[in-house]
C-alpha cells in the first residue's frame, strides 16, 4: 500500500508501521555510534535518553536488549564502540541507577 507521511513523502509499506523511510533517513546522524545502528535500534536508545557512549555504559547488555526495537545484531556494534572509547556495559545490576 502506498502511504504519504506528514512531510508529503510517498512510500510503500505492507505493514501498519507509520514510519516514513525518507524521514528516518533525514534524521540519521552523520557520525557517532548512533549512525552505525539500524533505525529501530537508534530510536530505542534515543527514546531512553541514550545519546552518548557514556550514557550507554550506565546500562547492562540485558537492559539494552530489553528495549523495544533493539536486537542482538546491534550488540556487537555497541560493544565495539564502547571498547574503542575505553568503556564497558554496566555489569549485572538488579536495578538501573536512574530508577532508584
Amino acid at each position: 500500500m502506498i502511504k504519504t507521511c506528514k512531510q508529503g513523502h510517498q512510500y510503500y509499506k505492507t505493514s501498519d508501521c507509520p514510519t516514513c523511510p525518507q524521514c528516518e533517513q533525514l534524521k540519521k546522524p552523520a557520525d557517532g555510534f548512533l549512525s552505525l545502528l539500524a533505525s529501530p535500534a537508534r530510536r530505542a536508545l534515543i527514546f531512553h535518553g541514550i545519546d552518548t557512549l557514556e550514557k550507554l555504559s550506565n546500562y547492562t547488555e540485558k537492559e539494552i536488549l530489553s528495549f523495544h526495537g533493539m536486537g542482538p545484531a546491534s550488540m556487537p556494534i555497541l560493544r565495539k564502540q564502547l571498547t574503542e572509547a575505553k568503556l564497558n556495559f554496566k555489569k549485572n545490576s538488579k536495578q538501573h541507577p536512574a530508577k532508584r
